[in-house]
């Protein structure tokens, strides 16, 4: 028997049709493929998944002033990366990455291309840029994220706090949209039918804390708890107040399409001399859409909440490797005070009697260094040595 390599590009055009035509729905497993050759590449379109769609819009940095700069609206696919790698040593630490993938228009004209060669760049503060080839990583998706470029006055970026996106046609392919904009205290919305901003004016009129979209409609989160969703067609705003609201900071985080979930992360000594956010607790509860209400849970599943930096996000614990230190049925801040934090849970035993057994705070078993928030953010996870990296 020969030990050569098989030349995988000699493969029949008939075999490759099939081929391609399976591997449709394995976005990852379709970038392998083109990377085999310059043929395959041609044969194996580009996943539509990993694009990134964008839109031209007006600026909105003078507002309410108009001007004729533009700006661009840009759809990022977010993914969860594993390392693929046998366990041989818990004190290994187990790589991660939770970011938007991005693709490097230069791999259509690479003359000789490495076989099987698809890396993508990762660059953390403080560190040289690092090639990871996905070839032996776990790629998981975790939806999208929109973000604003191109309109950044360096002296008005604080102003700006995210902005979310919403398509009007039946076939949600966004030929027709809407988009809401946290800018400025003040929330602006743009139809594609007439491409200008205009200040959402039935909100209340205090800081927007929170704005993510839900099953094809806008939710927003304001600096007092009061919430409301908003009708991306009429723009009509319907209050969506929480069972007895508390002074609290908020957070709204969809689960795909399946859940909403609102965190209330508060003080519960209010009145006490110096603040220990240590001892901070919170509140979780999921929407209930047909009666309009929040309901107070005490069991997240096997979910876990990522919330802070760079948005809000969750996944599954089971796509978490065995002994990382993160279970189901947590959160993890990743904005509190200084640079370290540690996962919420509920029930934790503190082992002081006026602690509130029924309620959600942090335990001290998984202890988590942040070790940058910009340009990208990065944790370390000190649970038996296991590192987790998030990478926006």
């Amino acid at each position: 028997m020969s030990s050569k390599m098989p030349d995988w590009s000699q493969l029949p055009v008939e075999l490759l049709s099939l081929i391609c035509k399976s591997l449709e729905d394995y976005c990852f497993d379709v970038i392998h493929a083109r990377s085999v050759c310059r043929s395959w590449r041609s044969l194996f379109h580009f996943p539509s998944c990993l694009l990134r769609p964008s839109y031209s819009l007006p600026s909105f940095a003078d507002y309410p002033r108009q001007n004729k700069d533009l700006c661009t609206l840009k759809k990022v696919p977010l993914f969860l990366f594993r390392l693929r790698a046998p366990h041989v040593d818990a004190a290994v630490p187990s790589e991660y990455y939770l970011g938007g993938i991005g693709r490097d228009e230069s791999e259509d004209h690479m003359e000789s291309p490495t076989p099987l060669q698809c890396s993508v760049k990762m660059k953390i503060s403080g560190s040289d840029p690092t090639l990871i080839n996905i070839l032996d990583y776990q790629i998981l998706p975790l939806g999208y994220q929109y973000r604003m470029i191109g309109w950044d006055p360096k002296e008005r970026r604080r102003y700006y706090r995210g902005v979310v996106f919403l398509p009007l046609d039946k076939e949600g392919q966004g030929r027709e949209f809407v988009v809401l904009l946290n800018y400025s205290k003040v929330l602006l919305v743009l139809k594609s039918a007439e491409m200008r901003w205009k200040r959402l004016t039935n909100v209340p009129d205090y800081q927007c804390m929170e704005l993510v979209t839900f099953r094809g409609k806008f939710y927003a989160a304001f600096l007092t708890g009061k919430i409301v969703v908003i009708d991306p067609y009429s723009l009509e705003v319907t209050p969506l107040m929480p069972a007895q609201p508390l002074r609290s900071i908020i957070s709204l985080i969809p689960s795909g399409n399946d859940e909403l979930f609102l965190v209330e992360n508060f003080n519960p000594f209010p009145d006490a001399d110096e603040l220990d956010f240590s001892r901070f607790t919170c509140r979780v509860s999921r929407l209930d859409e047909e009666t309009g209400t929040w309901v107070v849970v005490s069991d997240l599943g096997d979910l876990v909440l990522f919330l802070g930096h760079f948005g809000n996000v969750c996944c599954s614990a089971k796509d978490l490797p065995d002994g990382c230190g993160v279970s189901g049925n947590s959160i993890l801040f990743t904005n509190e005070p200084g640079n370290v934090t540690f996962a919420y849970e509920y029930g934790v035993q503190t082992g002081r009697a006026e602690d509130d057994l029924n309620i959600w705070r942090s335990s001290t078993q998984n202890r988590v260094t942040i070790l940058s928030t910009s340009p990208v953010l990065a944790l370390r996870l000190e649970c038996q040595a296991e590192n987790l990296a998030l990478d926006i």
